[in-house]
């Protein structure tokens, strides 16, 4: 049967069966809801059960050459790094919600297009100047024209004394918590602000080297020093006794020996919440019978979300929660579950569909053939297809030569501005021919994109939280894609250290992070 014939066939069930929902294999009752993953699960002890000394061996896949978070080449271990040892304005807590760190912020003024940030007098740079207007001024010259927070600003200033910042916008943007958290020292690295200073970087030799900040104002840091290792085998080096903390998510992906071995190994604490991060399938709306929003829809009802976090997640230990937002997590304020947008107005599809899939991915492997198992009832014939890894976007995603993907998004704390670009409508290049950006799925409205312009430009939060609502009820509508499940995260951490573990949304407070008195 061709293309068009199913579509034909598709689309004239639609009519026929509008009043009908739901796709043609029976599901059964669905169980009552489990718990659902932690915010985060850290080692327990305060700081005056710490002791003073010490140095804290911290697993990571490579030491970056840079650490400029905003470079296109970051990675999750950029931030890491960096975060202990620049000025973050805002600190996300464990549900993502953006808290003034008091350490660098005494407080910030909005009105309407300006922001006054009132700066911790104590705040210093390392080489002894004060955090200043110059340092907000070099951050957003160097950024305005690459990133669109930046380019939301209009102006910068000192304020009333030396130790305010007035930012003022184009336009009212109330994503502006998101903004210079870090911020970089307008004579640039390696001047630093954290609690920690940097001794040493060695990206070709895998090691950098943290030390206590001498002129730190805060909290006295309680380690000596931290040593960011890269370690590409985690678990022997747990096991050795060579790293005191490391994150098992991509061991545990590939294996679930590796998980069992994990739970086992002496001296060591098994640390399990909800990643800021969650899988979800791409429908490409670009091309094939997948270019109609009603078969998209269709093949969106027909997946069984709780049957594919149950299949992808159980197997770690942890509760099979299916996600039912596109734009915020479950632990995060707000959340709602719009799955119910969409429902499913045709049956007996006979489509034949491929799935792109990254390689060596257990789970992904497992939420993989739990979909073709799910879909083959309802005439979905889905091919797998695994790729490497490596070059899963730029080799295969990017290309579009697909109709369904399955892959992982990291979660925001400021959906409004960092959710956008995943959904924002395909527009025409100079050719004519539209560009997608990272919208992948190729689908998209005006309806949405105007929606999350006017949530970005919403101060009240729960006027924006109701316009993320609605883009994020369209989004189901458009049978663009099927949020699946929040990815967990988890980080062994050997006995004794305090202040680590699985952080969620959350950044580790570096000046508590130490060894506990014996």
């Amino acid at each position: 049967m061709t293309n068009a014939s199913v579509l034909r066939r598709v689309l004239a069930a639609a009519v026929v069966l509008g009043a009908l929902a739901g796709c043609s294999s029976p599901r059964p009752p669905a169980p009552a809801a489990p718990p659902p993953q932690p915010a985060s699960d850290l080692t327990s002890g305060d700081r005056t059960a710490v002791r003073d000394g010490g140095t804290v061996r911290w697993a990571v896949d490579e030491v970056p050459a840079s650490l400029d978070v905003y470079r296109p080449t970051a990675t999750p271990d950029t931030e890491l790094i960096a975060h202990a040892l620049l000025p973050s304005l805002f600190r996300p807590d464990d549900r993502a919600r953006p808290t003034p760190d008091p350490d660098y912020l005494v407080g910030a003024d909005a009105t309407d297009r300006t922001v006054v940030y009132r700066l911790n007098p104590k705040a210093v740079w390392s080489d002894g100047k004060p955090l200043a207007a110059a340092d907000f001024t070099a951050q957003w010259t160097g950024l305005r024209d690459s990133l669109p927070g930046y380019a939301a600003i209009e102006s910068i200033a000192p304020g009333a004394d030396p130790h305010q910042v007035k930012v003022t916008f184009k336009q009212p943007y109330a994503q502006w918590r998101a903004l210079f958290s870090p911020l970089y020292p307008a004579v640039g690295l390696p001047v630093t602000g954290g609690p920690l200073a940097l001794k040493s970087l060695d990206a070709k030799g895998g090691k950098a080297s943290l030390v206590r900040n001498p002129q730190w104002w805060g909290d006295p840091v309680k380690v000596d020093g931290i040593d960011f290792l890269a370690t590409p085998n985690r678990l022997d080096a747990l096991d050795q006794g060579t790293v005191d903390v490391a994150a098992l998510d991509g061991a545990v992906d590939s294996s679930l020996s590796a998980l069992k071995r994990a739970e086992t190994l002496p001296g060591l604490s098994l640390h399990r919440a909800a990643a800021p991060s969650f899988t979800q399938l791409t429908l490409n709306g670009a091309r094939g019978p997948l270019a109609e929003p009603a078969v998209r829809r269709a093949v969106a009802a027909c997946v069984d979300r709780r049957a594919v976090a149950e299949a992808a997640l159980a197997p770690l230990g942890l509760p099979a929660v299916p996600l039912g937002n596109h734009l915020l997590m479950a632990d995060q304020d707000g959340y709602q579950d719009d799955s119910g947008a969409i429902a499913a107005t045709a049956r007996n599809l006979h489509l034949d569909l491929t799935l792109l899939l990254p390689d060596g991915s257990a789970t992904a492997r497992r939420a993989a053939d739990a979909l073709v198992a799910q879909l083959a009832p309802d005439g979905i014939t889905v091919h797998p297809q695994a790729v490497p890894g490596d070059g899963f976007v730029r080799d295969h995603l990017a290309g579009g030569d697909w109709d369904l993907a399955l892959f992982s998004w990291p979660a925001t704390a400021f959906p409004a501005a960092d959710e956008r670009p995943l959904y924002a409508k395909p527009r025409p290049d100079a050719d004519g021919r539209p560009v997608a950006g990272q919208n992948f799925g190729g689908s998209g409205t005006d309806e949405i994109d105007h929606l999350f312009d006017q949530a970005l430009a919403e101060p009240d939060p729960a006027a924006q939280a109701e316009l993320l609502r609605q883009a994020d009820v369209r989004i189901w509508q458009l049978g663009h894609s099927v949020p699946l499940y929040q990815r967990p995260e988890l980080v062994a951490v050997r006995a004794g250290v305090a202040g680590a573990g699985a952080f969620g949304f959350a950044w580790p407070r570096w000046q508590d992070l130490g060894f506990l008195r014996r």
